[in-house]
């Protein structure tokens, strides 16, 4: 992450999950979705392995210790799947 480019209203405040897909709530007021199929670890977690997560990476990403994920918002806005995830047509 280019520490230049970073806003402070990009920094995460919240994560919860629809059926099919994350939602992350950022200081500024904008909401990001993307599916759960972009992010193989976490479309086959469990309800409470996705709840287990945590703000990281200084406000700038989300980490859930048990599934050894991480998600940065910068690559949350970019629409950047994981590799090797499922393609949907939105990626």
């Amino acid at each position: 992450m280019n520490s230049s480019a970073l806003n402070a209203g990009e920094m995460v405040k919240n994560v919860s999950f629809s059926r099919d897909a994350i939602v992350v709530d950022l200081l500024d007021g904008r909401t990001i979705s993307a599916p759960l199929a972009w992010f193989p670890r976490l479309l086959h977690a469990t309800p409470a392995q996705r709840k287990g997560w945590k703000i990281a990476g200084g406000g700038f990403g989300i980490r859930w210790e048990e599934l050894d994920e991480d998600l940065s918002t910068e690559g949350l806005l970019r629409g950047a799947p994981a590799p090797g995830a499922v393609k949907t047509r939105a990626a």
